[in-house]
């Protein structure tokens, strides 16, 4: 008799915890569905603020939108030595040693025979107009996606989500520029990417750099030449 009670005391405990073991999992796939929806949701609202802003013309929520949508992540910056092979601690020591390593490889030696190229015969004809809707537009729709922002933080994707309201926004800034003749600081600059190659990847001689330029001045250049061209 004591047997079979300890067998059934035993059989209900496995019970219990079977139960409560089917319970957890329940309520823990019910908790993972919650998070699931509420994610939903906030991509869903920032996508409808993102196309209210492009309808409005509020280019800057719509970039702010865009980067809430798209997500930030950056690594730690890496430890790097000086040229003595000796470790640099400071973070901008580090950032300094970074810029004067791509400007010592495109520092070239100046040529003993430069050429001598005179001036043109001839005036060349070149449109000065400013730039029209259609051909930034055009252009806009042309741009590569995924391009990663530059300075002025500006992603491919907020220009060209909404192409119409772009292409008016960028003609009213590229008659301004163009009138004034004076480009946006941004535009000038870029992010310096580093790109490693074999070796130790302290030293930043086994690093290939590039540089990410602003999206917008990227637009106006390509609209621009063309018309130097013509």
């Amino acid at each position: 008799m004591r047997n079979e009670k300890t067998a059934v005391n035993e059989g209900r405990t496995r019970t219990e915890k079977f139960k409560a073991q089917a319970e957890h999992t329940e309520a823990n796939k019910e908790v993972k569905k919650s998070i699931g929806a509420d994610k939903q949701k906030s991509v869903e609202d920032l996508a409808t603020t993102a196309g209210k802003a492009a309808r409005e013309k509020s280019m800057k929520q719509l970039y702010d939108t865009t980067e809430k949508l798209t997500g930030k992540y950056s690594k730690p910056e890496r430890q790097v030595k000086d040229k003595e092979d000796k470790q640099i601690p400071e973070i901008q020591g580090q950032r300094n040693r970074w810029v004067e390593n791509p400007e010592e490889l495109s520092n070239r030696p100046t040529l003993s025979n430069p050429l001598d190229i005179g001036a043109a015969p001839t005036d060349l004809l070149i449109d000065v107009t400013s730039p029209t809707i259609e051909e930034i537009r055009m252009t806009t729709r042309l741009i590569k996606s995924g391009e990663i922002a530059g300075p002025d933080n500006i992603p491919t994707e907020a220009l060209k989500s909404e192409i119409e309201a772009t292409a008016d926004m960028l003609h009213v800034l590229f008659k301004k520029i163009w009138e004034e003749e004076r480009v946006p600081t941004d535009w000038k600059g870029g992010h310096l990417v580093k790109i490693p190659k074999k070796g130790g990847l302290s030293a930043c001689e086994n690093y290939r750099s590039t540089t990410l330029p602003s999206v917008l001045g990227n637009v106006f250049k390509s609209v621009a030449e063309p018309m130097e061209g013509s």
